[in-house]
């Protein structure tokens, strides 16, 4: 099968969908949580495309002196970094509470750079939070107040995988993105058991149902399979797009 110059910028293109999905999808509770995960943890997963690999992503948490740092990393495969180079990061620095701190995203997508920090001020009791949106490349800072904390989209993955989750039943919440603040659903899909690289899981299928155009230009509906026990690990990952679909799998991990 010939794939010419444009189909191979396309699978980068797509690839930076699927990445930013991994990155930044898994995100969506409140912190109404009891289950502990465990740190540290990194998982490694490879990223398709019409069973194509385009490249490979990463989610680590770790202690660090200012409590836990998460950090994602996607990485364009070498056949496609000829045409279209991906090289992306994500990092959530939270509160003990488990609200972020510092959210970091550097993105390097072709031509295409971002260069972004948010820090969030912890909410004081009857008052607003303050939030410092700095956008390094076009040297703007925009300060925020809101009556509600929020998260950033990395730290809400913290979040989900402590969640009780149950099948029919949507949740709900804040996630500060795009100089905007979003009241985010999930739904809860149903129960699957599915066979990765390094094994079957049974797990639970959501759904985040995307709002902010500023992280998936809405390209499509994502569909995420966690494992179904308390660690709540992102197995596998989906997404419909006009040309096809992508499909991120677990790979590696201390699970």
């Amino acid at each position: 099968m010939r794939i010419h110059h444009t189909e191979y910028k396309l699978q980068g293109k797509i690839f930076i969908s699927l990445s930013l999905c991994f990155v930044l999808c898994l995100f969506l509770f409140s912190p109404e949580v009891h289950a502990e995960t465990q740190v540290p943890e990194k998982f490694t997963y490879n990223v398709y495309w019409a069973g194509i690999r385009a490249g490979n992503a990463s989610l680590e948490l770790e202690d660090s002196p200012d409590g836990v740092t998460i950090t994602s990393r996607a990485v364009s495969a070498q056949f496609i970094s000829i045409f279209y180079r991906v090289e992306d990061l994500a990092q959530s620095i939270l509160y003990p509470n488990g609200y972020p701190s510092l959210y970091v995203l550097k993105i390097h997508e072709g031509r295409h750079r971002r260069d972004k920090a948010t820090y969030f001020n912890i909410k004081p009791d009857n008052e607003t939070q303050q939030i410092i949106y700095n956008n390094k490349l076009d040297n703007e800072t925009v300060e925020f107040n809101f009556e509600r904390p929020a998260f950033d989209p990395l730290s809400g993955l913290y979040e989900i995988r402590k969640r009780q989750l149950e099948v029919g039943r949507s949740e709900f919440i804040d996630i500060f993105d795009s100089k905007k603040l979003w009241n985010v659903e999930v739904q809860v899909l149903r129960k699957e058991r599915i066979t990765t690289p390094v094994g079957e899981f049974n797990t639970i299928v959501i759904k985040p149902i995307m709002q902010s155009e500023g992280i998936f230009m809405k390209k499509g509906d994502i569909y995420i399979w966690l494992t179904d026990d308390e660690k709540k690990i992102p197995a596998m990952i989906k997404s419909k797009v006009k040309i096809g679909s992508f499909v991120a799998k677990l790979v590696d991990g201390n699970y």
